[in-house]
């Protein structure tokens, strides 16, 4: 159960005072639909507004806090005309603008012939000063609420500064004060206020350097995320090492025929990530290894030699994938792989049904299939293994971890193997994953092509639509990416659905067109003709960057580029390269590109080594944003930036293995103030492992 005392913030943020239905919905866009995130949601500036001149001396462009008599309302006399309210001091005067104000509250708030303070920027117009929507207004008793500095968060379209402070104040007003769980030598050493006086620095700046990430504050609660998250993944280890596995050596036959049919040899990479994967098969305890693979890396062979290690052992595997057609494709890389050992290898996904599936889950269960290949439906109660010895996860950031749990638990002491096709740094692996035993293929196989990446202003469209012509009538094929599905008034870039109907004139029903919109049905028909050479063309947003293979592809096109992540842009080229032929990825990006933009890729026109373009996006991007994204891998961290936070992680890495090594059970003194961080910052995973003995 959760502490009693971080129940009010675990609230529902429309329990804030002020917080109706409607300020509710665009707070929680912001910030997240509970107490405890606006906690999280730390400003990302600063407005000082203790600048309090006169009228006549306040500048052009600033921000200033003005003490005014008012002295006439102006009715708008056209619809679309602003109302005006004119106002002065000794030194001269000032128009307050407002659009689409209501009379009655202009009246009420600024009343002819009294004074009132008002901050916002001064502008000119005709010569002369005004202040269009002021952000504040007060009456001059109230005036040192607003000559202070105000802190700056992240908006959406209909909420205001003045409602998103008001909730983050009440927000604060929740948070009690908790137990200390950080080290007092290293609360001292760091000059590290207290948990709640951090929050309350954190969310009211005095300066810029408030904002930095190694201001004490800020780094305080980074820290109690990195503890909370190395305390968890500690438990969770410790629990795993308790749980009886089972030592599945095979004799090698089945591998032995797999790997003579196979039409090149295996890398150096893919050998000793395959020996470290049946070195801890063969062992007594239960595996748990990464297999990280750079796209194209060729983990899929070392991930059917893991399964036929476990076949061989007399067990059966299950290989779970995130999409139907992913598992589709790797059902056929596999049954093509194994044929030469004859392992009967099946597919189980939701689109199975009645007789059929039927037949299949009790073939399952008799142990007659060696492998099942599968998604989500691997999970459902009609599903039982004879013996499953081996679960082997592609993607695996696509899956918690109960419904990794929940496949575990259809075998006896499960070894699990977890795949991931994008590199990641160590940092953040050491952040999202602890000590997890992880093998890097790091080389590519024979055959790969190289990819020619060329980056090109979104000029010249017509040239990149003639080479893609040349490709097609070559027999082909080609991606083209981009960055929204619609049209945006936001965001002045070209959407999908345009694109697709442009390339269309260019090629005719060719075309086909896949976004994340779509219903997975209508999405996977699409994918799958493109896969099939129905089509030349697939325009599409990033649905296309992990996992699909189309070896006839040798072009990919990336509208706009200057809005991808350095990993993401990755990902997409190595949809490329995968057949026979020269392959080109082509940027295009709209002049001219800001310096981080030109970086990344210059990265990418340097080098297509995953891992080394990995700690570059780091680099680039810092990993508040990596963590945040789908293709990382990674759970997002509210608090802690990458690399800016990377010494906090390995203090609280040593901090978490001592207060385990001293209390595995977490029941000394310090026990509740540690049970009361993993709750506040949701790691009820490592008290679930403790429960459980």
């Amino acid at each position: 159960m959760r502490p009693q005392s971080l129940f009010p913030i675990f609230g529902d943020i429309g329990a804030l005072p002020g917080i109706g239905p409607r300020l509710k919905g665009l707070v929680a866009r912001v910030a997240g639909p509970r107490i405890v995130d606006l906690l999280w949601t730390l400003p990302t500036g600063l407005v000082d507004r203790r600048h309090a001149p006169k009228i006549a001396n306040a500048g052009f462009g600033e921000i200033a806090t003005i003490t005014l008599r008012i002295d006439a309302h102006e009715k708008p006399g056209a619809p679309k005309r602003p109302y005006r309210v004119i106002c002065s001091d000794e030194t001269g005067y000032l128009t307050l603008v407002f659009f689409h104000a209501k009379q009655d509250w202009l009246e009420k708030t600024y009343p002819v012939g009294e004074t009132r303070v008002v901050s916002g920027r001064v502008d000119e117009f005709g010569g002369g000063r005004q202040m269009t929507h002021p952000d504040f207004v007060a009456t001059v008793a109230e005036a040192d609420r607003i000559r202070t500095v105000h802190p700056v968060y992240p908006l959406t379209q209909g909420l205001t500064r003045t409602v998103m402070k008001r909730a983050v104040d009440g927000a604060l007003d929740r948070a009690a004060a908790l137990p200390e769980w950080a080290d007092p030598n290293l609360m001292a050493q760091r000059q590290w206020p207290g948990w709640r006086e951090a929050l309350q620095q954190a969310h009211r700046p005095e300066s810029g350097t408030d904002l930095l990430p190694d201001a004490p504050a800020r780094s305080r609660l980074a820290y109690d995320e990195l503890l909370a998250t190395q305390l968890a993944l500690l438990l969770v280890r410790q629990r795993q090492r308790r749980i009886q596995g089972r030592a599945q050596a095979g004799d090698g036959r089945l591998r032995a025929k797999i790997a003579g049919a196979l039409p090149y040899s295996l890398t150096g990479s893919q050998k000793t990530a395959l020996d470290e994967i049946t070195r801890d098969m063969a062992a007594p305890a239960r595996m748990a290894r990464m297999l990280q693979g750079d796209v194209g890396s060729g983990k899929t062979v070392v991930s059917l030699l893991a399964m036929a290690a476990a076949v061989e052992a007399g067990g059966q595997a299950a290989l779970m994938a995130p999409t139907e057609i992913l598992a589709q494709q790797h059902l056929e890389t596999l049954r093509t792989l194994g044929a030469p050992a004859g392992l009967r290898i099946e597919l189980l996904t939701g689109r199975c049904k009645g007789a059929g599936r039927k037949a299949l889950t009790a073939d399952i269960e008799a142990g007659n299939v060696n492998i099942v290949v599968g998604t989500h439906a691997l999970f459902s109660e009609d599903v039982n293994f004879s013996d499953l010895a081996l679960i082997v996860i592609d993607e695996q950031h696509r899956f918690g971890v109960q419904q990794r749990m929940a496949l575990a638990g259809k075998g006896r002491g499960v070894d699990t193997l977890t795949m991931t096709a994008t590199p990641i740094p160590r940092t953040l692996m050491l952040a999202a994953y602890g000590d997890i035993d992880t093998s890097k293929l790091t080389e590519k196989p024979a055959g790969r092509q190289p990819v020619e990446t060329r980056a090109m202003p979104i000029d010249r469209l017509e040239q990149v639509a003639a080479g893609i012509r040349r490709t097609v009538d070559g027999g082909a094929q080609a991606f083209w990416v981009c960055p929204l599905v619609d049209e945006s008034d936001v965001l002045d870039v070209t959407a999908a659905t345009a694109r697709h109907a442009w390339l269309q004139e260019q090629f005719g029903g060719s075309v086909e067109l896949v976004h994340g919109r779509m219903k997975p049905a209508e999405k996977d028909a699409a994918m799958q003709r493109f896969i099939d050479n129905e089509t030349a063309v697939l325009v599409a947003t990033t649905v296309v960057e992990v996992g699909v293979d189309v070896p006839n592809a040798s072009v990919m096109v990336v509208e706009h580029a200057e809005r991808f992540g350095l990993a993401q842009l990755h990902q997409l080229r190595g949809r490329i390269g995968r057949g026979g032929r020269k392959s080109s990825c082509v940027l295009l990006y709209e002049p001219p590109l800001a310096e981080t933009a030109r970086a990344r890729i210059d990265v990418l026109r340097r080098t297509d080594d995953g891992f080394v373009i990995a700690e570059e996006d780091l680099r680039l991007r810092g990993g508040g944003e990596a963590l945040g994204t789908r293709q990382s891998g990674m759970p997002a961290f509210r608090l802690a930036r990458f690399p800016e936070h990377g010494d906090l992680l390995e203090i609280a890495r040593t901090d978490a293995r001592l207060a385990l090594d001293r209390d595995p059970e977490l029941k000394g003194s310090r026990s509740e103030a540690l049970r009361t961080l993993l709750y506040l910052f949701e790691r009820e995973e490592g008290v679930r492992m403790l429960r459980s003995g």
